[in-house]
């Protein structure tokens, strides 16, 4: 196993190939969320713990389930119950540990489960050949992981900036949806400067 590869992976994922900016997934939850930072964190949190949990076992389940019985083209159906299940496990321990953060995040927490970004990470580690290779449940569960980290740290530059533009002079005809498009677009801009970085 080689190192190099895992933390190829990690920054690939958060910033070079981030799944809001680069790839356009889970903008629902990125703009449904982002308007305070607590609810960004916690939203965060419970997406990289989906996102690396989903990979885990959508990973088992198509090399030692799927692949053997050749039921491959149930791929999506079979990933989209893992992470219903998951959801539903991370909604009943957010609401046992804290009621605050349940209630904040509201009906965008059951909605991690049509998030297209987490479907996404488990579709991708999928076609990224990972299956194949020898440490490739270890390689799907670092990007998801990264594609959740990627997801938490775009959700908190965004609520930061849109606490600010809270406050800010802007014109009556750009407050609330229309600034906090032009912003999300000028962020996705911004990170496209990654895209030419070497990491090795």
């Amino acid at each position: 196993m080689d190192i190099k590869i895992l933390f190829t992976i990690l920054i690939s994922t958060i910033f070079i190939n981030n799944y809001v900016f680069s790839r356009i997934l889970g903008l629902c939850p990125y703009l449904g969320v982002s308007k305070k930072l607590d609810s960004a964190i916690g939203m965060g949190l419970a997406v990289i713990f989906v996102m690396t949990m989903a990979s885990f076992f959508t990973f088992i389940m198509y090399k030692y389930v799927l692949v053997p019985y050749h039921i491959e083209y149930l791929s999506i159906i079979a990933f989209i119950i893992v992470i219903a299940a998951l959801v539903q496990f991370v909604e009943m321990v957010i609401e046992k540990v804290s009621t605050p953060l349940y209630q904040a995040l509201g009906i965008f927490l059951p909605l991690i489960t049509t998030n297209c970004a987490v479907l996404g990470v488990a579709v991708l580690n999928i076609d990224s050949g990972f299956a194949s290779q020898d440490f490739g449940l270890l390689y799907s569960v670092v990007q998801g992981f990264g594609g959740g980290a990627g997801f938490t740290i775009a959700l908190i530059l965004m609520a930061g900036i849109r606490e600010r533009l809270e406050i800010a002079m802007i014109p009556e005809n750009l407050k609330g949806l229309p600034i906090t498009f032009i912003t999300a677009g000028l962020m996705a801009i911004s990170f496209l400067g990654f895209s030419g970085m070497k990491i090795f």
